[in-house]
């Protein structure tokens, strides 16, 4: 009998959530996606330090200090990242804007374009690429933008449905609405909790797809930030899920029978009203939504965070040389 991972492989494409490319090979994912916490996390690993030495040796003699050096090497690393992985995948990865960049429409433009000019450097068609951006106001701005370069986007932090529908009014490739983070929030605020079918996580992202599948929209619905095996089979049948390898292996060891819950045929015949996506209706959509206001914020947050820890050990690494 197929494994639940070998099921769920029949109806969602399966992207692996990791910066760990060693465990991309067990589980044969389409894709790949990481965040700076995932590789800040494999950059402390042994065997991923070469990555690291390569970075700061191109760089060993250059004439940048300060921030601009802390930049090139982040960009050098995490598009390091991405060129191993997309070496064991065959389709695309996700690489992050720096999260410090969400309000800032303009410079999350100008980092796309250099961490597509190191892909493009490296020997990576465009196509293959997917720029991470947080789901803010600004950063959907610049999505739209950059989709009409032909740089496709990924936007991430994604926790709510005016969110989802900004992001598709913009024309963006992907959207990676966070399941799991979502339930965190109901579950130290209520203190309940939730079987796969309640879980607010889920009907979340339910929602945004019936929305889309309703109204036509071509953006790829990309489940993300799972808690469970359970959250990740209620979600069967949306375009893509991007799983940690802990639930990879927990699917990939799993028996029982997986069912498509989510259909295109289904969605478009529900009745479905129409939200608005101008920028004061989303602000003022997302403000009356306390858990996607203060999950957005508090990503936002923990992003930057990693980001300086990388940017801190990348420096020190330098200094050393």
């Amino acid at each position: 009998m197929l494994s639940l991972l070998d099921q769920l492989k029949q109806h969602t494409t399966v992207v692996a959530d990791t910066g760990d490319f060693r465990q991309m090979e067990e589980f044969s994912p389409q894709d790949a996606t990481t965040n700076p916490s995932l590789i800040l996390s494999a950059a402390k690993a042994p065997e991923y330090r070469p990555i690291l030495d390569k970075a700061v040796s191109d760089l060993r003699n250059s004439p940048l200090i300060g921030r601009k050096l802390a930049d090139e090497l982040m960009n050098r690393v995490i598009v390091a990242f991405g060129l191993e992985i997309l070496k064991r995948v065959p389709g695309r990865v996700s690489s992050e804007v720096d999260a410090r960049l969400s309000f800032d429409a303009r410079a999350t433009m100008d980092k796309a374009h250099e961490i597509i000019r190191l892909y493009e450097q490296g020997g990576v068609e465009r196509e293959r690429v997917l720029i991470k951006i947080a789901s803010t106001w600004e950063g959907i701005c610049a999505a739209r933008e950059l989709e009409k370069e032909g740089i496709h986007c990924n936007l991430t932090l994604l926790f709510s449905l005016v969110q989802a529908v900004a992001c598709a009014e913009a024309g963006v490739r992907l959207i990676s609405p966070f399941v799991g983070r979502i339930l965190d929030w109901y579950s130290k605020n209520t203190g309940e909790s939730y079987t796969p079918e309640k879980d607010p996580g889920v009907l979340s992202v339910r929602s945004i797809y019936h929305y889309y599948k309703k109204y036509g929209y071509p953006v790829q619905i990309m489940g993300a930030s799972f808690r469970n095996t359970g959250e990740i089979l209620a979600l069967a049948g949306c375009d893509l899920l991007t799983i940690s390898p802990s639930l990879l292996g927990e699917l990939a060891a799993g028996q029982g029978e997986v069912h498509c819950e989510l259909t295109p045929a289904a969605s478009a015949a529900m009745n479905i009203p129409r939200v608005p996506s101008d920028e004061r209706s989303f602000r003022f959509l997302l403000n009356e939504d306390a858990m996607a206001t203060e999950k957005t914020a508090e990503g936002i947050r923990r992003f930057s965070a990693d980001i300086r820890k990388l940017e801190d050990l990348l420096l020190g690494m330098h200094a050393d040389a």
